[in-house]
């Protein structure tokens, strides 16, 4: 391990150098799409802000909870959706695919086809879920 960031309580980045590869894991929960328009703008600017201070040079994942749900496939988005979704999206989905597109990234969890029990990490009474 290189270097641990913690920027508030929704972004980490671990920073691993592994066989001579520098690696930034960062781990994000995304604020529910319930909550203010102010404080979804503040995290995606903060999540702006650790992506950008990340060279070029060195590899980028992030994992977490996004709070989008991004759909079985979504047009306009084919660069970065492997059209593998669950569900159908919500508010929270345009924001991901936005910043997947900008930054060039690939949504992995929606580049295989997985059996449906697979497909929800998620369940209650009311719902069933994929973590974006």
């Amino acid at each position: 391990m290189v270097d641990v960031r913690r920027m508030n309580d929704r972004l980490m980045t671990i920073k691993l150098v592994v066989g001579g590869v520098t690696f930034n894991v960062t781990s994000v929960y995304a604020p529910q799409v319930v909550l203010g328009e102010e404080v979804k703008r503040r995290f995606l600017d903060d999540l702006d802000k650790v992506v950008h201070g990340i060279p070029r040079s060195e590899k980028l994942v992030i994992g977490g909870d996004f709070n989008g749900h991004i759909a079985v496939t979504v047009r306009g988005y084919d660069e970065v959706h492997g059209a593998f979704g669950f569900g159908v999206m919500n508010e929270g989905s345009t924001s991901l695919l936005d910043f997947a597109k900008a930054f060039d990234l690939v949504l992995a969890n929606s580049c295989f086809q997985k059996w449906e029990e697979h497909l929800v990490t998620f369940w209650s009474k009311v719902a069933r879920t994929q973590i974006d």
